[in-house]
């Protein structure tokens, strides 16, 4: 899979953030993904709807996945997600076989890109600012609703 280039990578993050911030205006935790296929095209997105539902496993990148429907293949696709996927969301990459993850950052969460990556999933870190600053200030106003997100 060819590399992405960084204007193309946020701009589809831009997509994942304003599923962010909806989750974040619906009283539920602020991450968003959205799963683009192999020709770009946008194929589903999502936000974590664990609050909002009462779903423990509606983890953003969960979300995004089920809006894209039935695909034939995965391969080819990228999620992107605003936030390091976590182990569950990890293993929904592995398990379909998705070719790249967009990570808006890490710095906050430290998930399961680095064990993708060593199974050869194309992971580009975008460091995003405005994804950091919006999980800081989430984490800061609701540390027991995020552990509780995180397993903790």
């Amino acid at each position: 899979m060819k590399p992405i280039d960084q204007a193309q990578a946020r701009a589809w993050l831009a997509t994942a953030v304003e599923e962010a911030r909806t989750g974040l205006a619906e009283g539920g935790i602020p991450i968003g993904a959205a799963l683009y296929g192999a020709d770009g095209t946008l194929l589903g997105r999502g936000h974590n709807l664990r609050v909002q539902d009462d779903d423990a496993s509606m983890h953003a990148e969960t979300a995004a996945f089920r809006n894209a429907g039935r695909q034939r293949s995965y391969r080819g696709t990228t999620m992107v997600t605003t936030l390091s996927p976590c182990w569950y969301c990890s293993g929904l990459v592995r398990q379909f076989g998705i070719s790249r993850v967009v990570v808006g950052e890490s710095e906050t969460f430290q998930g399961g890109h680095d064990w993708l990556a060593e199974h050869g999933v194309q992971i580009v870190q975008l460091d995003d600012p405005e994804c950091t600053a919006l999980m800081r200030d989430f984490i800061e106003k609701n540390p027991a609703l995020w552990n509780e997100d995180i397993g903790e």
